[in-house]
């Protein structure tokens, strides 16, 4: 695996000719994949507006010295235009998890993603984490937070990272990286928090390695200045009370799908960013993060998952989200997907082993026919789920046809899964 030690611009120079999105020279493989008729791409693209549906498609070329070079295609992107962003919020705090690790390292904190970790609570809606049997120590720890976000999308793991960093923490990180639009804000499923405030953390071996206080927000966030932030015609409260009128999603998270599409980007090429613009990752952090994304729920034995509950597709809608077969074995999504208040999102890179196939795709879907949150009623399975596998394997089988100059060595991620 490739981690410069040093940035070359020239890289920045040549990717930077290559991001030809908005070239109207360069033909869009999307306008020809999305016309196609009698499909089911065909019918919700029949009804974009209503069905919120924004894509991104990054061919990738390789040069003779297997650089990476992207050429971006875009489908009604619209950074300015509100979507829930559900639990892709969770890849970039597993992320900053990691980043944060490292900063504490570097301050003289013998910390790192396995040391074994306590959580208190000091307020009625918090809760404490002692013990940990899902690790193999017995104890919690941050590398097991983020194997359970990436391989089944967990909530709670989620929270906790949250409750590491600090709201504060977060954003003023996404500002330092030029992450915009972007800002997250609060836990997930968890109506009675006070996100203001992050619960204590006690790092431990033998002793105590680092204890954390309690974090309190200093930073008063106001409503999201963007298009469409009200939405639907009713919503359930959190006292199960329908309340007739439009929902206010103003306070809640949000990453644009063009901010989420070059946040794993940043991860899965960091030579293709300036320093200033990549997370602050190690090569064994870098090597355990791809694992983590790329791994099925079966192939984890710490946590440990019911293959029948967690089937192979349980987090990776594009390509295989309408089947439960089992996926192959030459092809691993490195990818974070979410679905909540009716819509689905997921950014992922793609790659084909055995037919030196990859790529990244972003895409959001919203299916609310009611126009009503929190009562369930959602066509998930109906339609945005189906739409999701079915626009991944038209651009898988673009690229199977798509022919490149330079054949891709992809055997650095290969050999993560030689298991």
């Amino acid at each position: 695996m490739y981690f410069p030690l040093k940035f070359n611009w020239l890289i920045i120079i040549s990717v930077s000719i290559m991001a030809v999105s908005c070239n109207p020279k360069l033909d869009n493989p999307l306008i020809d994949i999305l016309s196609k008729k009698d499909t089911l791409i065909d019918k919700v693209i029949d009804r974009a507006d209503k069905y919120e549906v924004q894509l991104i498609y990054t061919q990738i070329d390789r040069d003779s010295v297997n650089i990476p070079h992207f050429t971006d295609f875009e489908y009604r992107l619209d950074s300015s235009e509100y979507f829930y962003p559900a639990s892709t919020v969770k890849m970039p705090i597993a992320f900053l998890a990691l980043e944060k690790l490292n900063e504490l390292k570097k301050q003289g904190f013998h910390v790192d993603k396995f040391t074994s970790l306590k959580i208190d609570s000091v307020r009625e809606y918090q809760s404490s984490v002692k013990n940990d049997t899902t690790c193999e120590t017995g104890y919690a720890n941050i590398a097991n937070y983020i194997k359970k976000i990436f391989l089944v999308s967990d909530n709670d793991a989620y929270n906790r990272l949250f409750e590491f960093l600090g709201r504060d923490y977060i954003n003023e990180k996404f500002k330092e990286k030029g992450i915009t639009p972007g800002r997250i804000t609060h836990r997930l499923s968890s109506f009675n928090a006070n996100n203001k405030y992050s619960n204590p953390i006690t790092f431990f071996d033998d002793s105590v390695l680092y204890q954390q206080e309690e974090i309190i927000s200093q930073t008063e966030y106001l409503p999201l200045e963007l298009k469409k932030t009200s939405k639907g015609k009713g919503y359930f409260d959190k006292n199960n009370e329908l309340v007739n009128g439009k929902m206010d999603f103003s306070q809640k998270n949000y990453l644009s799908l063009k901010s989420l599409h070059q946040i794993l980007q940043r991860v899965i090429f960091p030579e293709n960013f300036s320093s200033n613009k990549r997370f602050d990752l190690t090569a064994n952090d870098y090597e355990f993060l791809y694992k983590s994304m790329g791994m099925l729920p079966a192939e984890s034995d710490y946590p440990k998952y019911d293959s029948k509950k967690y089937y192979d597709s349980y987090v990776k809608r594009f390509m295989f989200g309408d089947k439960k077969e089992p996926l192959p074995k030459h092809i691993r999504i490195f990818n974070k997907t979410g679905s909540a208040y009716g819509y689905i999102i997921e950014c992922a890179y793609i790659v084909d082993f055995e037919n030196n196939v990859e790529f990244f795709l972003s895409a959001v879907i919203h299916v609310n026919e009611n126009g009503i949150y929190n009562d369930d009623q959602y066509e998930y399975d109906q339609i945005g789920v189906p739409f999701m596998a079915e626009i991944g394997r038209k651009i898988y089988e673009h690229e199977l046809k798509r022919k490149k100059k330079i054949v891709p060595d992809l055997s650095s991620f290969e050999k993560l899964f030689d298991m």
